[in-house]
């Protein structure tokens, strides 16, 4: 996090951090951007409480399994909350929302995510984006307007408001998760997440139906590539990359997802497309480099040459090059040396003493 021109994040970021961290929350979005239409399919087999049930109980599974020796350390209820919460309650609404409502005004609402992060981070947080990253969001906005403006059957306002309410815990997520990975492993917060997020689906998976029936073997295999490529790789790339940049640079990496969900639909499920969709990509991905450039020219070796701090002269033995001294004046080398504490004598009496300092 940045605060005043001052990082507050977990640790200063480095060049080399930065590129990592890019890499991480492209890579999320790319994977996000599956399971729009993954969960379309999945959700013909599973309700949509006990879909979010399974994703995150596989992905928590596996990933308990591989990280168990760091795990302890990122327990707390807060973690667990956070998971049950903004996970397990977002993917729960969302599902319940793209059940009702239409892939494009799914997509849409799930771009005003980067918007949201960073109006409650300067709510919350107190910090403001700067200009650059603002227009950013507006563009990526506007290339969200673009891609999603075709044809959308099936839309109900309450699939949308559904929606709507799982971006806005996505987006307090984003936010809360800069103070929850402070100090800790971000595979082992994720971990922790996503066991809070099934313990929390469970009850409602529950009480809302039965156990669904044994599914085929297409339903199933969904079902595990949306767990394993939709939840798991994603959530902890994400929880990676945050834990490296602001929030609000991490949220505008979300704006990837309607982009691949658009192109999934017109490969996979024959929706059109045209020019629109194509410049509307385009200027979502502009976007997301306007938000993230005020922190990328920010970054220690990134600095153009009128960024980069001067360096500090230090004296020579004429005192050129020290405050206050003007040039070609010499001024003469002091050195206080250190004087043992039982010859140092009190004023006045002469007598040896240990004269306080």
């Amino acid at each position: 996090m940045e605060r005043n021109g001052r990082w507050l994040g977990p640790e200063a970021p480095t060049a080399g951090s930065l590129r990592g961290a890019v890499a991480a929350l492209m890579a999320a979005g790319l994977l996000w951007g599956t399971t729009v239409p993954l969960s379309k399919v999945a959700l013909e087999w599973l309700p949509p409480a006990w879909l979010t049930f399974a994703r995150f109980a596989v992905a928590a599974a596996v990933l308990l399994t591989v990280g168990r020796s760091r795990i302890r350390t990122a327990f707390s209820p807060s973690v667990l909350a956070s998971g049950a919460i903004g996970y397990g309650g977002s993917v729960l609404l969302q599902n319940a929302g793209i059940a009702r409502t239409s892939v494009s005004h799914a997509a849409l609402l799930v771009g005003a995510v980067p918007v949201l992060v960073a109006v409650i981070a300067a709510l919350w947080h107190r910090t403001v984006a700067r200009p650059l990253a603002w227009a950013g969001f507006a563009v990526s906005l506007a290339g969200l307007g673009v891609v999603t403006s075709g044809e959308a059957g099936g839309a109900t306002l309450a699939g949308d408001g559904l929606v709507l309410l799982s971006v806005l815990l996505s987006a307090g997520l984003v936010v809360a998760q800069t103070r929850l990975l402070r100090g800790r492993d971000s595979v082992a917060v994720t971990a922790a997440q996503f066991l809070g997020a099934a313990a929390g689906a469970l009850p409602v998976a529950a009480f809302s139906g039965g156990v669904p029936a044994p599914g085929n073997l297409t339903a199933v295999l969904v079902t595990l590539a949306l767990a394993v490529g939709g939840t798991l790789a994603p959530f902890t790339l994400f929880a990676y990359g945050q834990s490296r940049v602001p929030a609000e640079v991490a949220g505008a990496f979300v704006n990837i997802e309607p982009v691949v969900g658009v192109l999934a639909g017109v490969v996979i499920f024959s929706d059109p497309a045209g020019f629109g969709q194509v410049a509307g990509a385009v200027a979502i991905l502009v976007g997301i480099a306007m938000s993230g450039m005020p922190q990328f020219l920010q970054v220690p070796g990134n600095r153009g040459s009128r960024g980069r701090p001067r360096p500090r002269r230090r004296p020579d033995a004429s005192g050129a090059g020290a405050p206050g001294s003007q040039p070609g004046t010499p001024r003469p080398a002091t050195r206080r040396t250190a004087r043992p504490r039982h010859l140092v004598r009190s004023a006045g009496t002469g007598a040896g003493c240990c004269a306080p300092r």
